[in-house]
């Protein structure tokens, strides 16, 4: 181990060109990107920016002590998220050919529910469209809460105001769409849609006018 090497003067002196070699050169851009969000205070340590295994968890299933080591750094973790105003990388994966990374806002649910908050992430999402995008990325999907009618109409202001962007952004209504189609038994021929018009929502009534559904009603 690279410890015991330390201890007794076995490391390899190549092995420090070889980090700053590794320093000196750019990451490799990735192929998908997601931007996900922070959500309860806790959640922040449950990223996969240090132990995976740990992250896997949920407070209740871990030790005590971790627990309450947890929620103690929780509160000096949440004031220092204040002070961020740049996503950041939390996990890299490699399949084959295809890169994928995950980065994250560093907001909590809270922050979404603040105007003046809610205009500070949307800077902080179009700032990592447009890094992705220089970067080469082919796709680039938004956690839930950094997409949405309140948020940027499903990211429709940022193609609108760079209709110059070569990366595909998706905002997971399709996915939310085919989850409400799933749910709706087969067979139903009348369907009650409740709540303010949305991207979601207006997809699902077409999808269902496909289906044959003879009456919708919002």
């Amino acid at each position: 181990m690279p410890f015991y090497d330390y201890i007794y003067g076995t490391i390899d002196k190549l092995t420090d060109t070889l980090y700053e070699t590794s320093l000196e050169r750019e990451g490799e851009p990735p192929n998908v990107v997601h931007l996900t969000h922070l959500t309860t205070p806790e959640s922040i340590f449950h990223l996969r920016l240090g132990s995976a295994s740990w992250a896997s968890k949920s407070l209740s299933t871990t030790p005590q002590w971790y627990s309450k080591l947890i929620r103690a750094l929780t509160s000096w973790c949440t004031i220092v998220t204040w002070f961020c105003n740049r996503t950041f990388v939390t996990e890299r994966n490699v399949f084959k050919t295809l890169k994928l990374q995950t980065w994250a806002i560093p907001r909590y649910i809270i922050h979404y529910t603040s105007p003046k908050q809610r205009e500070l992430i949307n800077g902080m999402i179009g700032e990592a469209i447009t890094e992705a995008d220089r970067k080469g990325t082919i796709v680039f999907s938004l956690g839930l809460l950094n997409q949405g009618e309140e948020m940027n109409k499903n990211v429709e202001l940022f193609i609108r105001k760079n209709p110059q962007l070569k990366v595909k952004i998706v905002d997971g209504s399709r996915l939310a769409t085919a989850v409400v189609l799933n749910s709706i038994p087969k067979g139903t021929n009348q369907v009650a849609i409740k709540g303010n018009s949305s991207k979601v929502s207006n997809s699902v009534a077409v999808e269902l006018c496909g289906r044959g559904v003879l009456s919708i009603h919002f």
